[in-house]
Formats: structure tokens, C-alpha cells, sequence
């Protein structure tokens, strides 16, 4: 994955990179909104999961310290990192500005 992940993260429209583990209950919350915001923004964004368990390389790259940790890349570079649960407007709020 890891070779693969930095050139999906390369791309020029936003990448929302969703650090999750299949153990935790909020990040079941957070995927059911992450749907949502791919399919109102269709090819104008793409929303990626990362098991943390699966890719603790990518994971530590990133510093991520708990799930679920929401980042945006843009052009390869971090736009925003934030953990924890983000509702449909926040999520959406974020993605206008990037």
C-alpha cells in the first residue's frame, strides 16, 4: 500500500484519507458520512480508508495518534489533519476551503 498511498495522495484534487480501525465504534459513525460527502462530490474529491492495524508504517508517517483521524492531501502535501468524528457539514466546510 505504502507506494501506492503517496501516489494516490499526489493527486490534484483533494484526498480525504480516513485512519480508522475496524475495533473502534466511532469510526464506524464516521464512515456512513464519508459515503455521503464521495457521492455529493463524485470525481471532485476521493475519500481513501487506511486501516491503522493493516498500516502501521503509514499511520506512524503521519503521526496519527487515534481513530478516527481524518486528513486531506492535496498535490502529495497535508491540507488538514483533525482526529475524531466530523459531521456531513463539517467535513463539507473543510473540503470548500482546500
Amino acid at each position: 500500500m505504502k507506494g501506492n498511498f503517496d501516489s494516490i495522495i499526489r493527486d490534484s484534487r483533494p484526498v480525504v484519507v480516513d485512519f480508522h480501525a475496524l475495533w473502534c465504534g466511532p469510526c464506524k459513525a464516521q464512515s456512513p458520512v464519508l459515503k455521503e460527502v464521495a457521492a455529493e462530490l463524485g470525481e471532485r474529491v476521493r475519500v481513501i480508508k487506511i486501516d491503522v492495524d493493516q498500516n502501521p508504517e503509514i499511520a506512524g508517517r503521519f503521526q496519527v495518534q487515534g481513530v478516527p483521524t481524518l486528513m486531506i492531501f492535496r498535490n502529495g502535501e497535508i491540507k488538514y489533519k483533525q482526529a475524531g468524528v466530523h459531521t456531513k457539514p463539517q467535513l463539507m466546510s473543510v473540503l470548500s476551503k482546500i
